[in-house]
């Protein structure tokens, strides 16, 4: 695979963590909302399973965020090492 080539594919991988990192935000605020909406109904089983499910996606999320940020960087500083430009940045 050639230098071109595989900066693309680290970029497109780029963008499909952000993608992964927005579903993962979408899902924790359905959560929230749903622990808010319990708080009138105050259903302790679903209290219960809610706010685990809370606990485990909000620690997927910082994963998610963690390994986005870290290959995000890779992927700038392969761009900068080889003298490419990302996609976005050669449209007129």
């Amino acid at each position: 695979m050639d230098k071109l080539a595989k900066f693309e594919l680290m970029e497109k991988i780029v963008r499909e963590l952000d993608d992964l990192r927005n579903s993962q935000t979408a899902v924790l605020k359905k959560i929230g909302q749903i622990e808010v909406e319990n708080i009138e109904l105050n259903d302790k089983t679903l209290e219960d399973g809610v706010s685990d499910l809370f606990t485990k996606m909000s620690e997927t999320l910082d994963a998610v965020t963690a390994v986005h940020t870290e290959f995000s960087d890779r992927t700038d500083q392969f761009s900068k090492d080889n003298n490419l430009v990302p996609a976005e940045d050669t449209v007129s």
